[in-house]
């Protein structure tokens, strides 16, 4: 078979007669299946299926990367359900094309295979993938708001099963290649440094196909059955997301109850549902947060710093978290505190988060190295990042900073975790205060995915782009702001806790029905358990730093509470009495016309805030504040931020906006339990994504500030 010229396809044949089909899309750094190249795929389909080589093999032309999924930026030019039932049924009739050639066809993965790239994948006889750290496997769907559209649904569930099949679609969760392996959605792996193309040869060569789940993945597969499971996954899934607000896990649960064990028709289900989900509001906000995270990304990728050396002057539990998130990230961290009986509860705390997060003892013990324990300072010569996360006391920084500066690197960049001193002031001990940047980190660190990148009229625009950079090194959104009190988070998050003390304390409304509005609009968490969450002497803290004298009765009640030892959930009594790590609520009013108005009314000083600091010009613009609220406060994705959402709602289009009063809940929904872990799939070294079906994009624990 001669090659023929395509824009983002080659084909070539070797000796044994076998068809080497390499996808390398033109002017792309990855691989994604646009229209044009699905047309084009089309037409290779049909070469393929009149010259019948030996074998078809698909293989990626980029390094390191196979496919990420349908082009997401198409998805805003579909109008209508038509358009995109057109589309879904076009690319199934491509794909059952693939299914069907009558010859052997492999899939070689190597990095990333997502998405529409996994379900082309499951339409070829035999699916190899290397195994290494850069190859991923997984339906991330759900977190645009919809659920697999190209026949992935249908095939995964005939391919693996649907105890399966329906958790990796339903989590979005990303899969090694010997974690796929295991579920059935990979039929062989190779090492990092086996031959994947001579693999794939003699799989063709031996007309390997993959032989599916066995007979006890069918008897789960029954009517009967599936009726059962379906109401155990919905239940699963409602305990981490409201279906009114993300539906497309509860669709894809519903399809498969109907007609799992037909999969020519949980074909025709996702060509209704998921193109009646692509088309929605929610979808379409979603996938304006997927874009956002590209942006905050894009701030990093404005500079090559890059660091091999971190040294973090405080062991406390932001700096000590600070640290050991680094060491997981690879780098080598010194940590300094005035005594080793200050660190050894760090290097404890960074020991149970290792052997959580990392794979084998061996890279455990491997990041315990990493971790050095640094009384004397000495790392601060030979780092490339000294981030300072001593106590909030600005002598004592610069003191600090006095003491640091004649002994830094030339390249070295200096940074600050302070949540409210102004820069200017804390630089003013400096020779070089330009070179001073904050890197405001939140609580708890290896959950959070945001840092506010503080700069002053003064700061040098290079010490922002690096800090910026780090962030990204360090699997972090950098979200670059001015130096003002509270900069954007705290800023945003101290008047609407504010308000909701005020409503508790000055007029009486249950903390219950309070948290009950919040979370019943989409926040991941109510403001009195956030309260109680952070700690009352947290709240007292920032309080007394951002409250004004208009805070005054909210300040002495929280001193009161704070003297009487009630500091929330670290004590076991706050707002609420805690018992085994979850708070001890009373019912909340069921009224929804009521639960509304106490949304209004508690949301209220929270978007004014975020309209005044983008007048202030504390962010670039409202896109960018938008990203940081729903990552820095886990502010409702699925509403696609809060200026966003603004906009919506003075447009006079209240069905939009979610702003008509839904039906109250049927029955109390379970509390969500926090991930110990960032989120499904999110493995050490990626950048973290927004996580749907879990109500925050932001955090497992409520978006809290340090």
């Amino acid at each position: 078979m001669s090659d023929a010229k395509y824009k983002h396809w080659s084909l070539a044949t070797d000796m044994d007669g076998i068809c080497w089909l390499t996808l390398d899309r033109a002017g792309e750094s990855a691989n994604s299946l646009s229209r044009e190249v699905l047309q084009e795929l089309g037409a290779i389909v049909s070469r393929v299926e009149s010259e019948r080589p030996t074998g078809l093999v698909l293989q990626s032309g980029k390094r390191g990367s196979f496919i990420v999924g349908a082009d997401v930026r198409e998805f805003d030019h579909i109008d209508d359900k038509e358009q995109a039932s057109d589309f879904i049924h076009s690319t199934h009739q491509l794909f059952n094309r693939i299914e069907a050639l009558p010859f052997p066809t492999v899939v070689a993965i190597e990095g990333y295979c997502l998405g529409g790239g996994l379900e082309l994948a499951l339409c070829f006889d035999w699916r190899i993938a290397r195994d290494d750290d850069k190859t991923r496997l997984g339906f991330p769907e759900v977190k645009l708001g919809i659920y697999p559209g190209f026949g992935g649904s249908a095939r995964s569930v005939r391919q693996c099963g649907p105890l399966k099949a329906m958790p990796f679609m339903l989590s979005a969760r990303n899969l090694r290649a010997k974690q796929a392996r295991a579920t059935g959605i990979v039929d062989e792996t190779v090492g990092p440094h086996g031959e994947l193309r001579w693999a794939a040869r003699r799989a063709v060569l031996a007309g390997k196909r993959s032989k599916g789940p066995g007979k006890m993945a069918a008897l789960q597969n029954m009517s009967p059955v599936r009726g059962v499971l379906a109401n155990q996954m919905r239940k699963q899934t409602a305990a981490k997301a409201n279906p009114d607000h993300y539906p497309a896990p509860f669709e894809l649960i519903d399809a498969w109850e109907a007609c799992g064990d037909d999969p020519h028709a949980m074909l025709s289900e996702e060509v209704e549902r998921v193109s009646r989900l692509i088309t929605g509001d929610v979808s379409r906000n979603l996938r304006r947060i997927f874009f956002l995270t590209e942006r905050l990304k894009g701030y990093g990728k404005k500079s090559d710093f890059r660091a091999r050396r971190v040294h973090v002057v405080g062991a406390g539990t932001m700096g000590g978290d600070i640290a050991s998130w680094c060491v997981i990230q690879g780098l080598e961290v010194t940590l300094q505190d005035r005594e080793m009986q200050y660190i050894e509860p760090a290097l404890a705390r960074a020991k149970s988060l290792f052997k959580k997060r990392l794979k084998t003892p061996a890279q455990v013990a491997g990041a315990l190295s990493r971790l050095i324990p640094d009384v004397e300072g000495r790392g601060v010569a030979r780092a490339d990042v000294v981030i300072e996360a001593i106590f909030e006391n600005v002598e004592a920084k610069q003191a600090l900073y006095r003491d640091i500066e004649p002994r830094l690197q030339p390249h070295a960049l200096i940074a600050t975790n302070t949540s409210a001193i102004p820069l200017a002031e804390l630089s003013q001990a400096l020779d070089r205060p330009e070179r001073l940047i904050g890197l405001h980190f939140f609580n708890p660190v290896s959950q959070m995915p945001l840092v506010e990148v503080v700069r002053d009229s003064g700061t040098d625009e290079k010490a922002v782009g690096a800090g910026a950079a780090f962030c990204n090194q360090i699997g972090r959104f950098p979200l670059p702001v001015k130096s003002s009190p509270g900069f954007l988070v705290n800023r945003v998050l101290s008047p609407y806790m504010l308000q909701a003390m005020r409503l508790h304390h000055q007029e009486g409304i249950p903390a219950e029905d309070l948290d009950k509005a919040a979370t019943r609009f989409g926040m991941p968490m109510g403001p009195v358990e956030l309260a109680d969450v952070v700690g009352l002497d947290i709240g007292l803290q920032v309080l007394g730093k951002l409250g004004g004298e208009s805070a005054a009765a909210e300040r002495d009640l929280l001193e009161g509470m704070v003297k009487a030892g009630k500091l929330g959930k670290k004590s076991g009594q706050g707002f609420y009495e805690w018992e085994k790590g979850k708070p001890k609520k009373g019912d909340a009013t069921t009224n929804p016309r009521r639960l509304q108005d106490i949304a209004q009314r508690l949301l209220k000083p929270y978007f004014d805030e975020c309209e005044a600091a983008l007048a202030d010009g504390i962010v670039d613009d409202a896109d960018v504040l938008d990203a940081g609220m729903v990552f820095g406060t886990g502010f409702a994705p699925f509403r696609g931020g809060p200026l966003h959402y603004l906009e919506t709602v003075r447009r006079g289009d209240a069905e939009l906006a979610g702003t008509t009063p839904p039906a109250p809940d049927p029955e109390p929904k379970p509390d969500p339990e926090p991930d110990p872990e960032p989120g499904p799939g999110q493995e050490a070294g990626e950048s973290p994504e927004p996580e749907v079906p879990d109500e925050s994009a932001a955090d497992k624990d409520g978006g809290k500030s340090s």
